[in-house]
């Protein structure tokens, strides 16, 4: 930061130098037209040119610190001309004081009211070229730091999620454990261990990092092989992605939700054996994954629980890509399914 300010700073200097080099090479250049000798010229044009940068020097000031309004207006128009009159004055003065020429002085002092002109036109001009680009850097400011703003409310948010993933599906795990350590202690320990392994790579990872559908898949299936030791033979998953979708960039810790969605009403409502399917593919620049589960409309109920379900997963989504058309779903017949895309940066 400190670097881009010094740097825009010099920019400025270099500015103002070429600004102040054009016009007094423009007014030394009218002078010796006018028949002044070029030395009285350069005098006159170099000490006319800081003279003029002191006066919208001043002007830029009072349009830093007393922004102009349709109100006052007016009083910056006077402003400008007690200014332009001031240093008018001064220009005089101190040409008398610097050329002793009679015809210069001559010239000087027909000019006197060119000049006054002159000031105050530029100062108008400074005036409204500094409010402008002071209106624009502070619009520029104002920008930055809404986006700001806003890029910390979604940082909040998506780690508001990421925080109601691992509790909801933390307490399922343990109230499965808790009921196979009296019946079942080796799948107690194994559910353990996979449960372990889940969360050290969960916390692992942020909620708004990319990683590769391959590695998103490898966490994925800790989690299918800790809900098949909850459900036994009654899960069944079939997980299929094209090889060139493996390597596509997806958000991390996305699927598992969504998955666990599948699962949550394919299985809870059935006593069967319930088959959850899902497919991984590229489609031009997006990466496009399906998951299928059985849905019975008859008997599936609302589920009690944290309420993390696809709307949350709709949300991050939302957040991440800035679209609301990036997860689908559809119902045919007793299936019903999850359609997600996920553009590729």
């Amino acid at each position: 930061m400190i670097e881009k300010n010094t740097s825009g700073k010099f920019n400025g200097l270099i500015f103002i130098a070429a600004w102040l080099a054009l016009w007094t090479c423009i007014q030394t250049w009218l002078l010796v037209q006018y028949g002044i000798p070029l030395r009285f010229a350069v005098i006159d044009a170099v000490v006319t040119q800081c003279c003029l940068m002191i006066d919208a020097y001043a002007e830029i000031m009072m349009v830093r610190f007393f922004r102009p309004t349709k109100k006052n207006s007016l009083y910056f128009l006077i402003a400008g001309a007690v200014l332009s009159l001031l240093f008018v004055n001064v220009l005089n003065t101190l040409l008398n004081f610097l050329i002793q020429d009679i015809r210069y002085l001559q010239m000087l002092k027909d000019t006197l009211l060119l000049r006054f002109v002159f000031l105050w036109l530029m100062m108008g001009f400074i005036g409204t070229a500094g409010w402008l680009w002071l209106y624009w850097k502070e619009q520029n400011e104002e920008k930055s730091q809404r986006q700001a703003a806003e890029k910390l409310l979604r940082e909040a948010e998506l780690s508001s999620l990421r925080e109601q993933l691992q509790p909801h599906f933390l307490f399922n795990s343990l109230n499965s454990i808790s009921s196979l350590v009296g019946t079942q202690p080796e799948q107690a320990r194994k559910m353990v261990e996979q449960l372990s392994d889940f969360l050290r790579g969960t916390i692992k990872k942020e909620s708004n990092q990319f990683v590769s559908l391959r590695e998103e898949l490898h966490h994925l299936q800790l989690y299918l092989d800790i809900e098949k030791i909850r459900f036994g033979h009654r899960l069944i998953t079939n997980v299929e992605a094209e090889a060139t979708a493996q390597e596509m960039k997806l958000p991390s810790l996305l699927l598992q939700p969504v998955l666990e969605n599948a699962i949550k009403f394919g299985l809870y409502d059935n006593l069967g054996e319930v088959a959850i399917m899902m497919t991984a593919r590229g489609d031009q620049n997006n990466l496009i994954v399906e998951i299928k589960n059985p849905f019975d409309p008859a008997s599936a109920l609302p589920k009690p629980g944290t309420g993390f379900g696809l709307s949350s997963i709709q949300r991050r989504l939302s957040l991440l890509f800035y679209r609301n058309d990036l997860l689908t779903t559809q119902q045919n017949e007793n299936t019903f399914t999850t359609t997600i895309k996920i553009p590729q940066r």
